[in-house]
């Protein structure tokens, strides 16, 4: 089965914060390695510098992380995975008209439920409550 997580889950994976002991205990009960987009590049570092800005860990921190996830895109713990854009931008404007009046979902996470979509992944993985409801109304399984 193919997972897909978004940014804020991998962040947990690499960072300590809220979510992180569940994020790892998931990671530890997964059999397949999680997909990684060109999406979650921009956001996943972005977050890391975002978290230095706010004070949240120090650079130091940051660069750990960063090297951990390097690692794991090169032990194939994450694969590198391309989008076919066009078709997820679609899918993520029709969800958002069909559901971000009554769910609340924010464009960049209603891009993630579209990606996983797009890339027919069997479960995606978030912590996001507004994301989850998405996710599962169209038909993916939720984890964690």
């Amino acid at each position: 089965m193919n997972h897909y997580a978004d940014s804020s889950f991998l962040v947990s994976c690499y960072v300590s914060d809220a979510n992180t002991a569940r994020a790892k205990a998931y990671l530890g009960r997964l059999s397949v390695p999680l997909r990684f987009t060109a999406l979650h590049a921009l956001e996943v570092r972005n977050a890391l510098r975002l978290g230095v800005f706010r004070g949240l860990f120090a650079e130091a921190d940051a660069a750990a992380a960063r090297a951990n996830l390097e690692s794991d895109l090169r032990s194939g713990r994450l694969v590198r995975t391309k989008v076919k854009w066009p078709v997820a931008l679609r899918l993520a404007a029709l969800l958002s008209e069909r559901h971000s009046a009554t769910i609340g979902t924010r464009s960049l996470d209603i891009l993630h439920v579209a990606v996983a979509r797009s890339l027919r992944v069997g479960e995606f993985v978030t912590f996001d409550t507004r994301q989850r409801t998405l996710a599962a109304g169209i038909g993916l399984k939720v984890g964690p």
